[in-house]
């Protein structure tokens, strides 16, 4: 079975909640053949990485010229970003596909407030879309549902139907 991977990305305002069902299936997809990319900020990528047995974490400094001038591409205001916050949005582009920004993930979990695309979680939710690549917005309870099916799916073989606590 092909190693799969997921962004796992978000506000760092996520509500409590929030965070421990996504340290929940963080835990979970990695221990079923998934590995997660996440940015290393506190809040849902905290949380994300928490849970994680297999992870790739992308933080400003790992920025590379190209992946910032991907990011001018699906930034609405390039022009008034400076220094340290390109590469934070470069970070957020190797995130979706990696390193060398050819492996996509499969899919993103996120949360963000009102489900809005804003900041660099907006930045790189852009890009995912842009991409056709699934996301699970976890501020709206049907995605909830979506992503526990998607769980279950993994575990039918094992007989197990998976329901993070904290919803």
């Amino acid at each position: 079975m092909k190693q799969k991977l997921f962004a796992g990305i978000g506000s760092r305002k996520t509500p409590q909640h929030v965070l421990a069902a996504m340290a929940q299936w963080s835990n979970f997809l990695t221990a079923n053949n998934h590995t997660l990319r996440s940015g290393g900020a506190i809040g849902a990528d905290g949380a994300f990485q928490a849970g994680a047995r297999i992870s790739e974490i992308f933080t400003a400094k790992d920025s590379t010229p190209q992946a910032e001038q991907l990011a001018s591409e699906f930034h609405p205001n390039w022009k008034a970003i400076q220094g340290y916050s390109k590469g934070l949005m470069g970070r957020n582009m190797m995130i979706i596909c990696g390193k060398n920004l050819d492996k996509p993930v499969d899919f993103v979990i996120c949360w963000t407030p009102n489900g809005a695309q804003d900041g660099g979680t907006g930045q790189a939710l852009r890009y995912a879309q842009h991409l056709g690549i699934p996301v699970y917005n976890l501020f709206y309870k049907y995605q909830w549902n979506k992503l526990w099916e998607y769980c279950n799916v993994i575990e039918e073989s094992h007989s197990l139907k998976y329901q993070p606590k904290g919803r």
